[in-house]
C-alpha cells in the first residue's frame, strides 16, 4: 500500500517569556497540524549566544491540562517548580512536569551557560486524567548506537530502548544524531503517527527533504521510517509520535481544557493567587501576569479528518 506522503510544517518565530523574551521557532500548534499524538506544542531555539540573546528567564507562570518536556543540546537550565522542586535542565537529560489541575514554575538559563540550544514541548493529557496531580519527573537516556545513527529515547520506546518516564497515552521521543552521508531506518509503531524535527543537517524523512526548523509529519501505518543525511557533517533530529489524540481541545496562553469556560476559571485562578497553582520559591522577581483573554469564545482545535 502506498504511504501518505510526508507532510512539511514550517515554523514561525515566537518571543518567549514575557519583556525579558527569546526568540523561539515553532511548528505545532499551527492552522494545518494541532498535535501528532499528544504532542501539542514544540519550541526549538538556539543555538543562541547567551551574552548576545540574554539567554532564558521565565517568571513564574501557570500550567494545566499538559505534561511540559524539556531537552537541551547545549547550556543548562534552573527549574523550578510549586512542588518544591529544583532541578537543572541539562543536554541529554529529560525534566518532564505534569501541570495537570495546575502547577507554575520558572526557567531561567544559569550564568555558566554560553550557547542555549534545545526544544521545549508539551503533551495533552486526555480528559480522563487533565486534572492530574502535579508531578516531576527525571531521567537521562543512555545513548545507543544503530546503523548510522546515536540514538536517545527520552519517552516512549525505540531501537530496543524504553524509557521509564510515565505517560498518560503512548509516546514516542527521541533525540536522533545521524552520521554524515548515513541513512538510518528504525522500526516503529503503525498506529503511531510521527513528526521529525530537523534541528541541523540537510535531512530526507521518508524520501521528502526538510529543512532546518522544520516538522516533517508521517501519518500511521508505517511499520518503519528512513531518515538519511545528504551532508558532510551530523544531523541532529528530533522524533516524536503517538497514536492519535483524538479529543478536541481547548488551547489558550500556558492552559489546555476542554471548554472555554475551563480557559476562563484557570486564568482567573492564576490571577487571584489561588492555591491552585501554588507557589515557586527562590525566583528573585515577580510571576507573570495572564494576558487578557481574547474578545470571543475560544473554540477547540483539532486535527484534520483522517482519510
Amino acid at each position: 500500500m502506498e504511504q501518505t506522503k510526508v507532510e512539511v510544517l514550517t515554523a514561525r518565530d515566537v518571543p518567549l517569556g514575557g519583556p525579558r523574551a527569546m526568540t523561539v521557532r515553532r511548528t505545532l500548534p499551527q492552522r494545518a497540524r494541532t498535535l501528532i499524538g499528544a504532542w501539542c506544542f514544540a519550541d526549538h531555539y538556539g543555538p543562541d549566544r547567551v551574552a548576545d540573546s540574554g539567554g532564558m528567564d521565565v517568571a513564574p507562570h501557570p500550567h494545566t491540562g499538559l505534561q511540559t518536556v524539556s531537552w537541551l543540546f547545549s547550556g543548562e537550565i534552573e527549574h523550578r517548580d510549586s512542588l518544591g522542586t529544583h532541578a537543572p535542565v541539562r543536554p541529554g537529560e529529560i525534566n518532564l512536569m505534569t501541570g495537570g489541575h495546575g502547577i507554575a514554575h520558572t526557567e531561567v538559563s544559569t550564568p555558566d551557560t554560553t550557547v542555549l540550544h534545545g526544544v521545549q514541548l508539551w503533551v495533552a493529557l486526555p480528559d480522563a486524567h487533565r486534572h492530574a496531580p502535579r508531578d516531576f519527573q527525571h531521567h537521562a537516556p543512555r545513548p545507543l548506537r544503530v546503523d548510522g545513527a546515536e540514538v536517545r529515547v527520552f519517552l516512549g520506546t525505540l531501537a530496543g530502548d524504553t524509557s521509564p518516564v510515565r505517560t498518560f497515552t503512548p509516546l514516542l521521543g527521541a533525540e536522533i544524531l545521524i552520521d554524515p552521508g548515513a541513512t538510518v531506518v528504525l522500526d516503529v509503531d503503525p498506529d503511531f503517527e510521527h513528526g521529525l524535527l530537523v534541528d541541523d543537517g540537510a535531512v530526507r524523512f521518508e524520501h521528502t527533504p526538510l529543512d532546518r526548523a522544520e516538522l516533517g509529519y508521517a501519518a500511521p501505518g508505517r511499520t518503519s521510517l528512513t531518515l538519511a543525511n545528504a551532508s558532510a557533517h551530523p544531523a541532529r533530529t528530533v522524533l516524536i509520535g503517538g497514536t492519535p489524540f483524538d479529543e478536541e481541545i481547548v488551547m489558550w496562553w500556558n492552559f489546555i481544557g476542554r471548554s472555554h469556560q475551563d480557559i476562563v476559571e484557570a486564568r482567573e485562578d492564576w490571577e487571584r493567587a489561588s492555591d491552585r497553582f501554588g507557589s515557586v520559591e527562590g525566583y528573585p522577581g515577580a510571576r507573570l501576569p495572564a494576558p487578557a483573554l481574547p474578545n470571543a469564545v475560544i473554540t477547540p482545535r483539532k486535527n484534520p479528518a483522517r482519510a
